[in-house]
């Protein structure tokens, strides 16, 4: 098989990308719940955060299960629309100001909470809020950049692209964006890129 001829093509989206916007939004709940927790006394490794976000049309719907202290819906509501604001959507159908934010977090189950706290199961080690699966690894295949040639290259042109859109250098663009980079790779060798696929909202 590495020597073999093939290609490789590998995908990245944009900032503005629902998937992307969803993640954003959740990671700045996570970051106002260890803030606020934190400044209101508790213990960093005692505060839980598990938000899940669906970005669709005129809609912002946040679920999930929180332990935390001092973090009001309203503070939700509010990084939720800043970072809708920071990426950019000020249009019909998906505007910082007018989305309409739905929060449904509650606190997080006490047989959770009991299970994953340390020294409160059965053993003084046992527990966790969830579970996934992940896989990645380093490359060497682009000098500094630790990752696969195609993925790299993907990501690259997007940050570009947000650049040249953050700083007006192309009027007209708009948040959402997604790139494909497929790379030939000869001996598991990547030796060029044999196509790109920009796709972006103006």
């Amino acid at each position: 098989m590495s020597r073999a001829t093939y290609h490789f093509t590998s995908e990245s989206v944009s900032e503005g990308h629902p998937d992307k916007v969803a993640d954003r939004i959740s990671d700045e709940i996570v970051d106002l719940y260890f803030r606020s927790s934190t400044k209101a006394g508790m213990d960093p490794a005692d505060v839980r955060v598990a938000a899940e976000t669906l970005t669709t049309t005129n809609k912002v719907i946040i679920a999930g299960e929180t332990r935390g202290l001092g973090v009001t819906n309203k503070e939700v509501e509010a990084v939720t629309r800043s970072a809708i604001k920071d990426i950019g959507y000020e249009q019909d159908g998906f505007h910082h100001e007018n989305v309409d934010v739905q929060i449904l977090l509650h606190a997080q189950s006490v047989d959770i909470a009991d299970g994953v706290d340390l020294g409160k199961g059965t053993h003084k080690d046992e527990g966790a809020g969830d579970q996934g699966i992940m896989f990645g690894y380093a490359s060497n295949e682009v000098k500094g950049a630790l990752m696969p040639a195609p993925i790299y290259y993907s990501h690259r042109i997007l940050q570009k692209l947000s650049e040249a859109r953050h700083s007006n250098a192309i009027e007209g663009l708009e948040p959402d964006a997604k790139s494909q980079v497929s790379v030939r790779y000869k001996n598991g060798v990547p030796t060029e890129i044999s196509s790109i696929v920009l796709s972006t909202q103006h």
